[in-house]
């Protein structure tokens, strides 16, 4: 199993990680961001939360959520950038139940497109080189966020594929999965299923005929939960994910926030099918880490 590794340059990779990639579905990188740049992805983070404070409307993210309800406040975020909150955030009354900062599990879904800082972070050449040394042969930035695993209050993520809500034909997404702070077990570290990307794809979410979007099938295979394994992440870390290997994060109830950057990249070369739930308008076609915009 590939572990992570601080030799040599932490945006290059080499064979071993090229076969632990295509063995077990992941690769880790440590040090790919410096301290500081995680410091300074965290302070616009929370700006654009601020930001955003006033527009927000109180949805709450959850993947369990998902499977029950199409929140046209979510479903329309993929060319935008929105603020989610945790499970529990709010009251009976409507009323967050703690301080707006501490209430926002998420922002997303387009920083990389419409925030110049998320840009720039979104679109380091290092990754263009990664994202062609894993088999993309297009690369297209599609989805980014920053998920914000609060102290003591921060919600597990189940386990998924994330091809499953960003499908391909044939399946291509690609996930970075960046360690804004350290992420251990007690607060709430990603759990993957070493070479599970080599099984088929459980479901997808996507919109139906009748409008409605949810899971197809309604009740997807449940993964092997006894053969994850937990990755702890030390603060500027890079997990690269492989679209179809099954993860998952826990539930943070320690006093140590955990939180993360992520963005996705899936190839040009595949069919982005209608149906997928993240669509964008016609005025924000997708762009790849050159940032020129595709034909």
């Amino acid at each position: 199993m590939t572990a992570g590794r601080d030799r040599g340059r932490p945006d290059m990779l080499d064979r071993q990680d090229l076969e632990g990639y295509e063995r077990d579905g992941f690769i880790v990188r440590d040090g790919f961001l410096a301290p500081e740049t995680c410091d300074r992805v965290i302070a616009r983070s929370v700006q654009v939360v601020d930001e955003l404070a006033s527009q927000a409307a109180p949805t709450a993210f959850s993947t369990r959520l998902q499977k029950e309800t199409a929140d046209r406040y979510f479903l329309t975020s993929g060319d935008k950038v929105r603020s989610f909150f945790d499970d529990g955030a709010f009251g009976p009354d409507g009323r967050l139940l703690r301080p707006h900062r501490q209430a926002v599990n998420k922002i997303g879904h387009a920083l990389h497109d419409l925030d110049p800082f998320f840009s720039a972070i979104s679109r380091d050449p290092r990754l263009a080189a990664i994202a062609r040394d894993v088999g993309l042969r297009r690369p297209l930035l599609l989805q980014s966020t920053v998920i914000f695993k609060q102290a003591r209050t921060g919600g597990e993520v189940v386990s998924h594929q994330d091809s499953m809500y960003l499908y391909t034909d044939p399946p291509s997404c690609t996930g970075f999965w960046f360690a804004l702070e350290d992420a251990g077990i007690e607060n709430g570290c990603l759990w993957v299923l070493p070479g599970g990307h080599t099984g088929p794809l459980a479901a997808r979410y996507r919109r139906m005929a009748d409008g409605a979007v949810r899971f197809d099938p309604p009740d997807p295979p449940a993964f092997d939960e006894a053969r994850f394994v937990p990755l702890p992440a030390k603060k500027g870390a890079l997990i690269v994910l492989h679209g179809l290997l099954p993860h998952r994060s826990g539930a943070n109830r320690s006093p140590h926030s955990r939180h993360a950057f992520t963005l996705h990249v899936i190839d040009g070369t595949s069919r982005y099918p209608a149906d997928n739930w993240l669509v964008r308008g016609p005025d924000m076609p997708l762009r790849g880490f050159a940032g020129a915009n595709v034909p």
